[in-house]
């Protein structure tokens, strides 16, 4: 089980296009891929997936517990030949700033891997030593076992952080980026651009590539990346039921924010997923036991979905007949009455949500959430999951609703979201692994209501 950890000294020092053209260059030379990104994001992962043609997988350690990272990693991994890390924001930073809890660093070493360290050298040669020095005697543990140098300025440049860093830290300085070949990947409100927009990315994949085998050492980093194998029990994933019920889930590039161990625990657990696209005018089908509208950019896509009239009314009959849904972030915003896009305009939407969505330039709400049901919930009850909240919305109630959740965050605790019969939507993206109980729940309510029709 070769691997290799993809960290950085902060965020924006490169990582992700150095990551994508690792991906890609070895990809090139015949092996098979596997990604992970550390961290909630849902977007990375979409390149990790279209460069090497696996989903990639996200490793957190905070929403998980650490046998549960650790199957993940494990699973995901079979069959590659090797699996690339990329890490998320800092190296050390996470959940907490006195811990390691959430970090790459925790990553790195519940999965006992080695760590390749991403480091901005513009503007610096002999301090890039002291940075990596720093970071390699900041927690006992890591493996931190070597160094790509980003944003350097010439070949001559390069050579002088190589020679400061290996005679300072110890270990290799095993590749470069010239700061005016660095790419930009483009951005938007939420982050990286979802290849799923993108269309056809091989020749910035060739691109990066292409960068990437001209100045690092791919024989160095596959050789660092041989380490012993990692164990981990089959607990989440251990039996299959048969199939009882049939969820529909909305998937295309309006909705398509999941975690694949939320799809795949769903189909352990005894569920039949059938895809259908809001966008492409496709109404929800007909023998659908539930539903799942997970996030993504509906007021991206406002203008199309509110024209899709049918699939609306389809989806509204079943959620108001009592089909057992869950409606995350963008799923959420898509069943609220209208979505107000940020340049004023206003789009109606599927209305089972009284109230309307306002799109604004600064985000609303970020980072990791402890949820627990309120009552009536029937994912969740009195147990708690965890997610994560990410969105530049805010929604405003049409009149008095009751929420699904209580949340906990880093100010305190708040009230969540929509709960309407069968229906539990909100703001917040849950990781089913970290609560299984709400697989077996929606199971069997979806299995309440198809034998009761």
């Amino acid at each position: 089980m070769n691997r290799i950890v993809i960290a950085g000294t902060g965020s924006g020092v490169g990582k992700t296009t150095l990551t994508i053209g690792l991906m890609a260059a070895l990809k090139r030379r015949g092996y098979i891929v596997q990604g992970f990104k550390c961290g909630p994001d849902y977007i990375d992962p979409t390149y990790h997936t279209a460069v090497t043609g696996r989903v990639s997988r996200n490793l957190d350690s905070w929403i998980l517990n650490h046998e549960a990272v650790k199957e993940v990693f494990v699973r995901g991994s079979e069959g590659a030949d090797i699996s690339i890390i990329e890490g998320v924001m800092g190296f050390y930073d996470g959940k907490s700033p006195v811990s390691n809890e959430g970090s790459t660093a925790e990553i790195s070493m519940l999965t006992e891997s080695p760590v390749v360290l991403v480091v901005n050298c513009q503007s610096m040669a002999r301090s890039a030593a002291a940075i990596v020095k720093g970071f390699q005697c900041f927690a006992e543990g890591v493996q931190i076992v070597g160094v790509i140098a980003n944003r350097v300025g010439s070949v001559g440049h390069f050579r002088l952080v190589k020679e400061a860093v290996e005679q300072e830290c110890g270990i290799p300085v095993i590749g470069y980026l010239l700061w005016e070949e660095e790419m930009e990947i483009p951005e938007r409100h939420l982050g990286l651009v979802p290849s799923i927009e993108r269309g056809e990315l091989q020749p910035l994949f060739d691109r990066l590539a292409d960068m990437v085998e001209k100045t690092v050492d791919l024989e160095r980093l596959t050789e660092l990346a041989a380490v012993p194998a990692l164990r981990a029990e089959a607990r989440l994933f251990r039996k299959k039921e048969k199939k009882m019920v049939k969820i529909a889930v909305a998937k295309d590039a309006a909705f398509h924010f999941y975690y694949p161990e939320n799809l795949e625990l769903l189909e352990r657990c005894g569920v039949e997923l059938t895809y259908f696209s809001p966008l492409a005018g496709e109404k929800l089908p007909n023998d659908a036991d539930g539903i799942y509208i997970g996030g993504g950019f509906p007021e991206e896509f406002a203008d199309v979905l509110s024209k899709e009239e049918e699939v609306m009314v389809s989806i509204r009959e079943a959620i108001r007949a009592g089909l057992p849904t869950l409606a995350e972030c963008g799923g959420f915003m898509y069943l609220t009455e209208a979505i107000e896009t940020s340049d004023g305009r206003t789009y109606p939407m599927v209305g089972i949500i009284p109230g309307k969505v306002k799109m604004q330039k600064k985000l609303a709400a970020i980072g990791y959430r402890e949820v627990s049901g309120t009552a009536g919930n029937f994912l969740l009850a009195e147990e708690q999951a965890r997610g994560h909240e990410f969105h530049y919305s805010i929604f405003t109630p049409g009149k008095k609703i009751t929420h699904a959740y209580q949340t906990k965050e880093l100010r305190g605790e708040k009230p969540e979201g929509c709960l309407q019969g069968n229906l539990v939507a909100g703001y917040t993206h849950l990781h089913f692994a970290s609560q299984p109980n709400i697989v077996k729940r929606w199971v069997e309510k979806c299995r309440e209501v198809k034998e009761s029709r």
